[in-house]
């Protein structure tokens, strides 16, 4: 009897321990994957990807132009959140200016495909979305805004947004106070590098303004009204290819890792 008691203990001490260690493995929290929507070339040699494991060397980054079409939206499930990034124009048939598709340098509607998708889904799932460019313009354009297809022609300005070499081309950007941004960045204007010759028109009406150049072009974007959404900021610069840490690049990088750490 004494024999079958001390068996009968042991055993239940190993089910609740083993059950435990079980339980804890079953819970660990899974590696941070965050979406990419567009990388031209390899992964390693991206301004983005560099930018981004600056914050988080640990995290797998993953370019959804780079999966077989059939896989896209399988590996997108797996993914804590999605970067939209810099490239082509977006095609201005996407936001009733079919006519003006003469003054573009060039668009990619597949891409164009891809990336209102991956926004439709990142929205319905509620995961952090960040823009930079073009990433800031699809944005604005899937949620019903519009595009300048060409700043030159279409708006007044003497500041250049577009330089024929990038990294000597800086303008100021003023950030408006009480926003996301000002919270993030914690400052009033600075510095940043532009390379786009098209830029936000009409604001979607989900969205407001976060920073504007000196010559009135939307330089930053959010949410008009947060409450229960995910986590979205979008810039029309650069901040990838900014010297970091900064305060207009670094906190960007940052606040999205970090809210999509939470997902």
């Amino acid at each position: 009897m004494i024999i079958k008691k001390s068996f009968s203990r042991n055993f239940l001490v190993i089910l609740v321990i083993g059950s435990f260690f079980l339980f804890s493995c079953g819970n660990k929290p899974e590696k941070l994957r965050i979406a990419v929507s567009f990388i031209s070339g390899e992964m390693d040699s991206s301004n983005y990807i560099k930018w981004l494991k600056h914050i988080d060397p640990d995290a797998e980054y993953i370019a959804m132009n780079n999966l077989p079409a059939d896989s896209v939206f399988r590996v997108f499930k797996t993914c804590n959140g999605l970067l939209l990034t810099g490239g082509e124009d977006v095609y201005p048939g996407r936001y009733g200016k079919e006519s003006d598709t003469a003054r573009c340098d060039g668009f990619n509607l597949k891409r164009d495909t891809l990336e209102f998708s991956l926004i439709k889904k990142a929205l319905k799932r509620k995961i952090p979305i960040l823009g930079v460019c073009r990433g800031q313009q699809i944005f604005n354009v899937a949620l019903g805004g519009t595009l300048y297809v060409d700043i030159p022609t279409d708006v007044r300005t003497d500041i250049l947004h577009r330089c024929a070499d990038y990294t000597k081309c800086f303008h100021n950007a003023k950030v408006y106070p009480n926003s996301l941004l000002s919270q993030l960045s914690g400052v009033e204007s600075g510095q940043v590098t532009t390379n786009h010759h098209q830029a936000v028109d009409r604001v979607a009406n989900d969205l407001k303004v976060l920073a504007v150049a000196d010559d009135g072009i939307i330089e930053s974007l959010g949410w008009k009204n947060p409450k229960e959404k995910p986590f979205l900021l979008t810039v029309q610069w650069h901040p990838e290819r900014m010297e970091y840490p900064g305060p207009l690049t670094t906190p960007l990088a940052k606040a999205f890792l970090e809210a999509a750490l939470k997902k």
